[in-house]
C-alpha cells in the first residue's frame, strides 16, 4: 500500500533527473535520497512514542506538530501539506493536458494516416524515438510539412487541438464537476489503477530496451556531442524531484494505523522504500541507458519521457490512456483532501457551501490550466514543490522534532545533534538552490 501510494507522476521525471545529474551520479543520487528519506519518515513515525505524557494513538502527524511547536506547527504542516497536494494537482493537470493532446493526436494522425516524426529529429527505425525540442534538419522541405502547411482540417485541428492553448481548458469542463462532489468515495474504487499502470510503465519500458539495446559512454567531467557527463552540477535538479518521489511523510502514520502487526511498522516502511527505490533505478537507468544516442543526445531525454515516443507509437499510446484514466481518477481525491485540510481547519466543516467548494475548485484548476499553458515542465514544478514541502515534513519537522525530545528527556548528545542540523541545513540548500539552477 505505501508502495502504490508513493509510486507517482514523478516516475516520469526520473530519467531526466538522472540525464540532468549524470548517469553515475543520478544512480548514487537516487540512493542516497532514498536512505535519507527512509530514515526522516522513520522519525515521523516514531515521533508519537516520544511524547508520553499523552495519549497518542489517534494523533496524525499535524498533531504531533501541534504538540511541540504549537499553533504555528499546526498551520504551517497545514501550509506545506497544502503545497505538496496543490503542487500535485498542478503536475496532474499538466500530465493530463499532455496525454489528452497526444491520445487526440494519435486518433486524427491514424485517421488521415499522418506520420508525425517526419518533421521532428527521430531515429528511423521499427521503434522511433523522437527529440521533441530540436526540429529535423534532415527533412526542411519535407512533403509532409508542405502537407501540414496546406491542408486546411489539419490546419482547423492544429488550431482547436493544442497542447498548450485549448486543451489544458477542454479538461476544466470535464473535471470540475467532478471536484464539487460531497464525498470522494466512487473514484478511491479506480486505486488500483495506480499499480496497473506503474506495471504497464515497467512492461513498456522493459520492451523498449530490449528493442532499442543500451548505448552508454562514460564520460566523467566533460560532455560529448551525443552522451552527457557522469558528474553533473545540475544534480540538485535531480534531488529536488526525489524528494516529492519519496515523499509520504505527511500521511505515513495513517497508512501505517492499518496494519495488524504494529510492531512490524518500521520492518515494512523499510521494504516499501527499498521497493520504490528500485522502482525508480529500474525506470531510469533503462530509459536512460537505452536512449538511442547516437543518433539523438542523451541530452534529448525530456521532462515526461513519454514525450519521447511519437503519438502514433501504439504502446506509449495505450501508456497515456492508462495514466490519463488513473489520473482523472486521482485528481478529485487530491482535490477532495486539499478541501479537507483548508476549508475543515478555516471553517470546521468540509463542505460549508457549493460556494465555497466552487471557489476552491476554481482556484486549483486555474492554477493548473495556468501552468500547463505557460509553464508545461513537469520536472520544474515537482521539484520546486518537493523541495518546498520536503523542507518542513521531510527535513525540518522529523529531525527537530527528535532533537527536542531528546532534549526534554535529557539524552541529546553532540553526535546526534550535528547529525540532525546537518540533515535540515540539507533541506534548506535543496530548496534554495532549486531557485539557482
Amino acid at each position: 500500500m505505501i508502495w502504490n501510494t508513493m509510486m507517482g507522476t514523478s516516475i516520469l521525471s526520473i530519467p531526466w533527473g538522472i540525464k540532468q545529474a549524470g548517469f553515475t551520479t543520478g544512480i548514487c543520487v537516487i540512493m542516497l535520497m532514498g536512505l535519507l528519506t527512509l530514515y526522516c519518515c522513520y522519525r515521523v513515525v516514531k515521533s508519537r512514542a516520544m511524547i508520553s505524557s499523552v495519549d497518542t494513538t489517534t494523533w496524525e502527524y499535524p498533531d504531533v506538530c501541534r504538540y511541540y511547536f504549537g499553533s504555528f506547527g499546526q498551520w504551517s504542516s497545514l501550509l506545506f501539506s497544502l503545497v505538496s497536494l496543490i503542487g500535485a494537482m498542478i503536475v496532474y493537470w499538466v500530465l493530463m493536458s499532455n496525454f489528452l493532446f497526444n491520445t487526440g493526436k494519435f486518433i486524427f494522425n491514424f485517421i488521415h494516416h499522418i506520420n508525425d516524426t517526419d518533421a521532428i529529429l527521430s531515429t528511423n527505425d521499427s521503434n522511433p524515438v523522437i527529440c521533441p525540442s530540436a526540429r529535423n534538419s534532415d527533412h526542411p522541405d519535407n512533403d509532409s510539412m508542405v502537407f501540414y502547411a496546406n491542408d486546411t482540417e489539419i490546419q482547423q485541428f492544429e488550431k482547436w487541438w493544442n497542447k498548450s492553448k485549448t486543451v489544458p481548458f477542454y479538461l476544466i469542463g470535464l473535471l470540475l464537476p467532478l471536484l464539487n462532489f460531497k464525498s470522494p468515495s466512487f473514484f478511491s474504487k479506480f486505486n488500483i489503477l495506480g499499480t496497473v499502470s506503474v506495471l504497464y510503465l515497467i512492461f513498456l519500458v522493459t520492451l523498449k530496451a530490449i528493442r532499442l539495446g543500451f548505448h552508454l559512454e562514460f564520460h566523467w567531467f566533460m560532455p560529448t556531442e551525443f552522451f552527457v557527463a557522469e558528474i553533473r552540477f545540475q544534480f540538485p535538479q535531480l534531488t529536488g524531484v526525489l524528494t516529492l518521489a519519496f515523499f509520504i511523510h505527511n500521511c505515513i502514520i495513517t497508512l501505517l494505523k492499518n496494519n495488524k502487526n504494529q510492531e512490524n511498522n518500521v520492518r515494512d516502511l523499510s521494504i516499501a522504500y527499498v521497493l520504490v527505490t528500485l522502482t525508480y533505478l529500474y525506470i531510469g537507468i533503462l530509459v536512460f541507458a537505452s536512449f538511442p544516442s547516437p543518433p539523438l543526445s542523451k541530452d534529448c531525454i525530456e521532462q515526461n519521457f513519454l514525450d519521447n515516443f511519437p503519438s502514433s507509437d501504439i504502446l506509449s499510446f495505450i501508456a497515456r490512456i492508462f495514466l490519463l484514466f488513473q489520473m482523472m481518477t486521482v485528481y478529485p481525491l487530491l482535490g477532495y483532501l486539499a478541501r479537507v485540510q483548508l476549508l475543515g481547519h478555516i471553517f470546521g466543516d468540509v463542505y460549508p457551501s457549493i460556494f465555497h467548494v466552487l471557489i476552491l475548485n476554481l482556484v486549483i484548476v486555474g492554477a493548473g490550466a495556468i501552468m500547463a499553458c505557460f509553464y508545461p515542465n513537469i520536472g520544474g514544478i515537482i521539484r520546486y514543490s518537493g523541495a518546498a514541502c520536503g523542507l518542513a515534513f521531510v527535513f525540518i519537522y522529523p529531525s527537530l522534532i527528535y532533537i527536542i525530545s531528546l532534549y526534554q528527556e535529557k539524552r541529546l548528545t553532540w553526535p546526534k545533534l550535528i547529525f540532525h542540523v546537518f540533515i535540515i541545513i540539507l533541506g534548506l540548500a535543496n530548496l534554495i538552490i532549486q531557485f539557482f539552477m
